[in-house]
């Protein structure tokens, strides 16, 4: 049950965290400038960093007998740093 219910508030801090990313950073491009270019520029590379690492961490988990669902939360891992150090470097 406990399992269930860490998964569940994983899931909703996830998303939390991730609107407030996303609505720190459409505020910065909105105020236009060098640093909307450089947040623009951020966003882009973090994205494309993050799912390469993702896909490596899912295929060595799947490459080393892993479950499914362990390769899963491997994948997540990336995400989730990604988006936790974007939350603290906005100021969320």
């Amino acid at each position: 049950m406990f399992n269930i219910m860490n998964a569940w508030f994983e899931a909703a801090q996830f998303v939390a965290d991730s609107q407030s990313v996303v609505t720190l950073r459409l505020m910065r491009i909105a105020e236009g400038g060098p640093h909307a270019t450089t947040e623009a520029t951020r966003m882009v590379s973090e994205k494309v960093a993050a799912f390469a690492e993702a896909q490596g961490a899912a295929f060595s988990a799947l490459a080393t007998g892993g479950s499914f669902h362990s390769a899963a939360a491997k994948a997540y891992a990336p995400y989730r740093r990604a988006v936790r150090a974007n939350r603290r470097r906005l100021g969320a």
